[in-house]
């Protein structure tokens, strides 16, 4: 047989090459060449390793808390003879609550007393914190109440919520459960009406702004610690025998 030269045998090479494709194609199932969409979204992805590729956590992957502080942006509250107003005491405690859930990895929203995100507010729980008179009452006005809505949808978490509540702050704070002392202002609430039927709700009268003066305006971390601790007693379902 007469050999082929270079340019025939290039010529012949390309040609088996272009018929043995074809046939393959042809012979070959159509999956073994296609790109799962997922796949491609995964191919285009920076490495794992890369900084950029690392999710960031944000507020919404968090549970959420509502602290909502006595009178702030509406009005001072109580104001004592010296000068001493509720709002400064309220802010001061709620400000604490708020650090210590925090630290704890929640999602914590320090609310206004009209606050607009109340309307229809979503949350674990939501706590109002509020002190008592000024006034000379008699030697028993010191100690704390806890309040929550008469007609709630899911009484059961209300109450759960108010006995965390009592039961955690009086443990921590030393101070009285006045059960049969709560106001028609505080069962009537505005709040109560204005989150969301999923969300449990309570106000504390931390103390009397006459007889428990000291606590409330030289402890307030321990105040705070009473409430930061009656949340995670609800939260975590804890007991409170």
């Amino acid at each position: 047989m007469k050999p082929m030269n270079g340019f025939h045998a290039f010529q012949t090479i390309v040609a088996v090459a272009i018929l043995v494709a074809t046939l393959f194609s042809l012979w070959t199932p159509t999956s073994l060449f296609t790109i799962d969409e997922s796949d491609l979204q995964l191919a285009i992805l920076p490495a794992a390793d890369t900084p950029t590729a690392m999710p960031t956590s944000t507020p919404s992957d968090k549970p959420r808390i509502g602290i909502l502080v006595g009178h702030w942006g509406k009005d001072n509250g109580w104001v004592c003879e010296d000068g001493t107003r509720e709002v400064d005491i309220n802010l001061r405690i709620g400000t604490l609550v708020q650090q210590e859930l925090a630290r704890d990895g929640y999602t914590v929203d320090l609310l206004q007393e009209n606050d607009t995100r109340l309307i229809q507010y979503q949350a674990l729980a939501l706590v109002s914190i509020h002190a008592d008179s000024c006034d000379f009452i008699n030697d028993a006005a010191s100690g704390f109440k806890v309040a929550t809505a008469l007609a709630s949808l899911h009484p059961e978490q209300a109450t759960s919520l108010v006995a965390c509540m009592v039961n955690r702050y009086a443990d921590v704070t030393g101070l009285t459960y006045h059960y049969n002392e709560v106001t028609n202002d505080m069962a009537s609430y505005h709040p109560f009406d204005e989150v969301n039927s999923i969300t449990p709700i309570v106000v504390i009268e931390t103390g009397y702004m006459n007889l428990d003066r000291q606590i409330l305006t030289e402890k307030p971390d321990l105040l705070a610690f009473g409430i930061y601790s009656g949340i995670v007693c609800y939260i975590r379902g804890e007991a409170t025998e």
